[in-house]
């Protein structure tokens, strides 16, 4: 197995979950068989019981998995079914190093983070790698790690001294590094400053990790003088800093990577120069130009909870703009505003209404009027999660004549529950108590709506 660590520094946001993403997908194209591992650093578990505004929207694995976006844009660019076991968090790491403390697998040795706690990382790292995610029988051939948050954050230290060891431990030629950096440009005098990525080098070295190849944000591609000097201060080969500028759609992410090659420097790296082909990206190359050509609108509504941070809806904006790319149009995605008349005038202006998910009882009676619409209006109408009670709840009131219908998760005393909760779910615990991912539903009387449907 190889392996390809993805670390960023400099500031959070920079985009590793796309780079790795773009690096597994060049890898792939090449020939070569492709997992991912995403470590997050924080104490939680999960990503399940998360506010969407941490860290944008929970995403769910088929195995019902409540994980970080990031592993939704692997699935997406890889084409493969990840599970909880390549989200690595602290939470896991340690509760799993308490278990076998308790059981007394460490026969009465004092337990540390060395090694204890570096030791259960390397061995998660290399049995998360070896489960099969591409549908095919075996390991894969390569292994892309991102490490979340910043090189320097007090909570990623373990992972870091982790994969300083795991590096000597699987050699040279085994693992290749790749580090995302800024490299700010000062509009008031226009020049490409190298000495944030210069400073987040110095640290990852000092942290007992080299990094094998740069990746540069920047808003425009480096200057030859600028990789030069990033090359001397940072110990890296020119040809292997890269720059991922900005561009229209992350689409174009792994042809920049492909134009730079990339490819050649990780390949390189990992001794694999002699076994994977030329990159072959004509499909992925033809989408991306046909969605930069896209002209005539789709208008969608989505009247969410989350709308001030439109992460919080990655995957079902992910879901349309595929939807719309396939047939030809561009997607305009208008997020509820905040004023209640703006919020209507764009609500009738739209082709389609969307609800997505959320939690709670705020903003429900709008939801329910946005559905109401939508019904009345003829305007196709997708609830998804809550969008799909707040569509019973509106149909039985206006409709059935149910006027005090409701979901008891809003009103638990209401005396026309149209929705209940399902026996699995708690009302007290809420991590991983819902019914989650790809499971085989059996309808007990084959003639009713639902086994129709």
């Amino acid at each position: 197995m190889k392996y390809v660590l993805v670390t960023g520094g400099v500031v959070s946001g920079l985009g590793k979950g796309v780079t790795a993403s773009s690096i597994g997908l060049l890898l792939k194209s090449c020939g070569l068989r492709v997992t991912s591992i995403k470590i997050d650093p924080y104490l939680n578990t999960d990503a399940g019981t998360m506010s969407p505004f941490e860290h944008g929207e929970v995403f769910v694995l088929d195995d019902g998995g409540e994980v970080d976006l990031d592993l939704g844009n692997y699935e997406r660019f890889l084409d493969i079914t990840l599970t909880r076991e390549n989200n690595i968090t602290t939470g896991k790491i340690y509760q799993s190093v308490i278990d076998k403390e308790r059981k007394g697998d460490y026969l009465g040795k004092t337990v540390q983070v060395v090694p204890h706690i570096t030791d259960e990382i390397q061995e998660w790292i290399e049995r998360a790698a070896m489960i099969p995610v591409d549908g095919k029988e075996g390991p894969a051939d390569v292994c892309v790690i991102e490490l979340g948050g910043t090189i320097g954050d007090i909570e990623s230290m373990p992972f870091i001294e982790a994969l300083g060891q795991f590096s000597y431990r699987v050699g040279t030629g085994n693992f290749c590094l790749v580090h995302v950096s800024l490299v700010p440009v000062l509009s008031v005098v226009g020049e490409q400053k190298t000495k944030p990525t210069q400073h987040s080098v110095r640290g990852l070295r000092g942290l007992g990790l080299t990094p094998n190849i740069l990746a540069c944000r920047s808003t425009k591609a480096l200057d030859d003088n600028v990789k030069e000097k990033l090359s001397q201060f940072c110990h890296v080969p020119a040809e292997n800093i890269v720059t991922l500028y900005d561009v229209p759609n992350i689409w174009h992410i792994p042809l920049l990577l492909r134009d730079q090659k990339a490819h050649e420097a990780i390949l390189k790296g990992l001794n694999l120069l002699g076994i994977a082909r030329e990159p072959d990206l004509t499909e992925w190359t033809s989408r991306t130009k046909n969605y930069d050509m896209l002209h005539d609108p789709v208008k969608i509504a989505m009247v969410g909870k989350y709308v001030g941070l439109t992460d919080s809806y990655l995957s079902v904006l992910k879901a349309l703009l595929h939807a719309s790319v396939h047939h030809r149009k561009k997607l305009v995605v208008e997020w509820d505003p905040n004023t209640f008349k703006a919020a209507w005038n764009h609500l009738k202006g739209a082709d389609g209404i969307l609800v997505p998910g959320g939690f709670g009882d705020r903003g429900v009676q709008g939801k329910i009027l946005a559905a109401k619409y939508a019904r009345e209006s003829n305007v196709p109408f997708l609830g998804i999660c809550l969008g799909m009670q707040i569509a019973v709840i509106e149909y039985a009131r206006s409709v059935l004549g149910l006027h005090n219908a409701n979901s008891i998760e809003f009103d638990p005393k209401t005396s026309n529950p149209c929705v209940i909760f399902m026996p699995e779910g708690s009302k007290t615990r809420m991590g991983g108590t819902m019914r989650l991912g790809t499971r085989r539903t059996y309808l007990k009387v084959p003639d009713c709506k639902s086994a129709k449907l």
